[in-house]
């Protein structure tokens, strides 16, 4: 049986200033679309948002959207607080997946 997995995440600029939360059902080719501002009219093209620092995955997709929407709700700090913990150089995760 095949299992899919679903992703919540946060990227940033490059000066940490914009931070972004999203969601996807497969992170790696998401984060690309980011990277190659493949909506160069989108928030993450503008903002040049496109350094993954922070993501978890679930199996079940209500997770999912349930948990992007708690992170979203969140304040900055909150969001901050979650990278230092996951991510406490906030490296470019995108190169390891």
């Amino acid at each position: 049986m095949e299992y899919h997995t679903y992703q919540v995440y946060i990227l940033t600029n490059k000066n940490h200033t914009v931070l972004y939360t999203g969601g996807s059902s497969n992170l790696k080719m998401r984060v690309c679309q980011h990277k190659e501002k493949a909506d160069p009219k989108s928030f993450t093209a503008r903002y040049n948002v496109d350094h993954l620092v922070y993501y978890e995955q679930f199996f079940d997709i209500g997770e999912a959207i349930a948990r992007e929407k708690q992170i979203k709700a969140g304040n900055r700090q909150k969001k901050i607080d979650l990278i230092n913990k996951f991510n406490p150089e906030w490296r470019d995760l995108y190169f390891e997946l």
